[in-house]
């Protein structure tokens, strides 16, 4: 069955476009912000109390504070306005690109394909992800098992950072961590990883225990991908104040 000739574009008469126009602009709010810290290679580690940003961490290169490289300086010195960040940013940048929800985010508000739920889209037609770029989307697996690495060492940060007492800064990166680590749980690819390929769950409970946990986060798995994006950049942002001396840690212990 042939589908209707609607000439107009959409015969919705709500703002659609409000939301991938919102999408948008926060998407490149929040790219902007990211670019900046992390071509500026500076105040990310705040020395007296431990604290070092996520966007740093892990620091690998011979330019990073040495108190900062947790685990050790696998890079020379980096050349030109190369930072250490770019050693770890393909593998998250991979793992927020390739992730289901922002799939939809993204082709939405900066593709437009399509804008909206019963909206034309302006592209005369329609490949998928079968061919380059959009076919390297099969990879976000690969990029959930290193972003889960990168995890570990996030909290590793984190509770390495109590060694020196109790600030506000402690309180925001062990939030950071937990965000983070709901929203890399509740990915599609944990979920499948879990339970996916089971065909009788009755054989595994533990494994249907863990598909089932890992189903309820990913009810919410695009409010976790907002919150621990804004977030990661507000914690990006409070050690950046605190190590340029511009505010001072709030402490409850020392």
């Amino acid at each position: 069955m042939a589908r209707a000739e609607i000439a107009a574009r959409t015969l919705r008469t709500d703002r659609w476009w409000l939301p991938p126009l919102t999408t948008f602009a926060g998407l490149l709010l929040i790219s902007i912000y990211a670019a900046f810290r992390t071509f500026q290679g500076d105040y990310y580690w705040v020395d007296q109390y431990h604290y070092l940003t996520p966007m740093y961490s892990p620091c690998l290169t011979e330019e990073c504070v040495p108190a900062a490289s947790h685990f050790g300086q696998w890079f020379p010195a980096l050349p030109g306005f190369l930072t250490p960040p770019v050693i770890i940013i393909p593998f998250l940048l991979g793992f927020r690109i390739t992730c289901y929800y922002y799939r939809k985010a993204y082709y939405r508000a900066a593709w437009a394909s399509p804008p909206a739920c019963a909206v034309a889209e302006p592209h005369n037609k329609y490949t998928g992800e079968t061919r380059f770029p959009l076919i390297a989307q099969n990879l976000h697996r690969y990029f959930f098992y290193a972003a889960s690495v990168l995890l570990l060492i996030n909290i590793y940060d984190a509770v390495l950072a109590f060694g020196t007492g109790l600030g506000l800064g402690n309180i925001i990166l062990l939030v950071n961590v937990g965000l983070l680590g709901a929203y890399t749980l509740s990915c599609h690819s944990c979920r499948h990883i879990a339970g996916g390929r089971l065909k009788h769950f009755s054989k595994h409970p533990v494994r249907y225990w863990a598909w089932t946990q890992i189903s309820k986060l990913n009810n919410r798995h695009m409010q976790l991908a907002w919150a621990s994006l804004i977030f990661v950049c507000l914690t990006d942002l409070y050690v950046a104040l605190v190590a340029s001396g511009t505010i001072s840690d709030l402490r409850f212990i020392d």
